[in-house]
């Protein structure tokens, strides 16, 4: 397995999904965390993947699966689980693992907001 084309491809689309259901929600809380995650993500994982190939190899190839989310608080759950679980098959450098410690965080911020705001 392409551990980096895995970790870079399902989280670009963590941030379509995101996108889709911020539109989809009636709740203006939903909507927010929503935005601020998508807005996020995107950067985040553009930075790491130009990291990553700056330092080993241009990723030539992605993954074509799309999963489409419904539920914000599952959906932000499970990539924060895959985060996790996918984070000791990604290298070591401290510049990547850094990148992966943003990302963790902005998961977990928008996990609270999900969670805390009607």
């Amino acid at each position: 397995m392409d551990y980096p084309a895995v970790f870079v491809a399902t989280l670009f689309h963590s941030g379509t999904n995101a996108h889709f259901m911020h539109l989809q929600t009636d709740s203006y809380a939903k909507h927010k965390a929503l935005q601020k995650y998508y807005e996020g993500i995107i950067d985040l994982v553009d930075t790491w993947a130009e990291t990553y190939q700056g330092a080993y190899e241009q990723i030539k190839s992605y993954p074509k699966d799309f999963h489409l989310a419904t539920d914000p608080v599952k959906y932000i759950t499970s990539v924060k689980s895959f985060v996790k679980d996918i984070r000791d098959e990604l290298p070591k450098d401290t510049e990547l693992q850094n990148i992966v410690d943003e990302i963790a965080g902005l998961l977990n911020s928008t996990l609270y907001k999900l969670k805390a705001f009607k």
